[in-house]
This record gives structure tokens, C-alpha cells and sequence, in this order.
């Protein structure tokens, strides 16, 4: 009998394999493991992601890359935090070809180090790195992920309202 555990992952990677731009630039999640703590990210050559000299076009590159460190801290902070990615950095290394890997992975002790830093601050920004790979290991891409992690319940900083300027001249 599947576990709690087995079952969410496996309606995750359900999920995010019948996702429409997933399907659309031919992305396929090949393995999401029990804790949702490494995704495994597959994209073959298609003639729908094939740029004009013929590799993968840059953007199914990122696109591959785009929400699965969000998805393990959510996952694995729980309900009461927010997690957004905020920014990111794709490198390209060499055109890409045949079929392109990434793997995605947020060890134990770094979701504590973040959940501790979000809990202690109220926020935190944390950054990933992930590369692209092709079937001989090559390093086709790198990416650069900052996310921004924050617990509902800390209050928000208001920002300082500033007086216009008009308010504050004396004629």
C-alpha cells in the first residue's frame, strides 16, 4: 500500500507532466523521490524546441528549470511559509542537443538552515544552482535560482511613507 508520501509524489509528477508548457516545449519529469526533495527533469530534441541553427531553443532550457526548487521547499517548509522564486541567471555552457538533464536536489540540512533563517528574520533568500547536462554529461547550461522564502505569520514591513513635497513647504 502506498504511503501519504508516495502518493503526493506521485500526483505531483502526475501533474507536472500534463502541465501544458511542460507538454508544449516536450519536457518530461522522469523521477521525484519520496521526501519531494529531488526532481529529475528530462527534454528530448523536438522539432517544437529546436531553434534556427537546429538545438535546443534557450527558452525550453529555462523552461525546464523554472519551478521545481520552489516546489521542494514548498513541499517541505510546509503551510506555514511562502515561497516565490524571485530571480534567476541561465548561463549557456554549449548548444544542446539529443536529450538534456537537470536534477534538482535540496538536501535535509539546507531546508532546516532556510526554515531556521525564515523563522529567525521573517524572510530569507536563498540561491540555487542547477546545470543542464546532456547525455554525455557535458554541461550544456547553468542555473542561477534566487527564491524568496517567508513565514505567514511574520508581520510585514510596512515601507515608509514619504511626505510629498508640497505638504511640506511653508510659504
Amino acid at each position: 500500500m502506498a504511503t501519504s508520501d508516495q502518493r503526493k509524489r506521485r500526483r505531483l509528477q502526475r501533474i507536472l507532466n500534463t502541465y501544458p508548457p511542460f507538454l508544449g516545449a516536450g519536457i518530461r519529469i522522469k523521477r521525484v523521490s519520496d521526501d519531494i526533495r529531488t526532481i529529475e527533469v528530462h527534454m528530448r530534441l523536438h522539432f517544437w524546441n529546436r531553434n534556427y541553427v537546429g538545438t535546443h531553443f534557450g527558452g525550453s532550457l529555462y523552461s525546464m528549470c523554472d519551478p521545481f526548487f520552489m516546489l521542494i521547499l514548498i513541499n517541505n517548509l510546509g503551510k506555514d511559509y511562502v515561497v516565490w522564486d524571485k530571480s534567476a541567471t541561465i548561463r549557456f555552457k554549449k548548444p544542446g542537443t539529443g536529450t538534456m538533464k537537470a536534477v534538482f536536489h535540496v538536501p535535509p540540512e539546507r531546508i532546516q538552515e532556510i526554515r531556521a533563517a525564515a523563522d529567525a528574520q521573517g524572510k530569507v533568500e536563498p540561491v540555487f544552482h542547477v546545470q543542464v547536462t546532456d547525455q554525455e554529461d557535458n554541461v550544456v547550461a547553468e542555473i542561477d535560482k534566487l527564491l524568496y522564502v517567508r513565514r505567514k505569520d511574520f508581520p510585514r514591513q510596512e515601507k515608509p511613507q514619504e511626505a510629498s513635497p508640497q505638504a511640506g513647504s511653508q510659504n
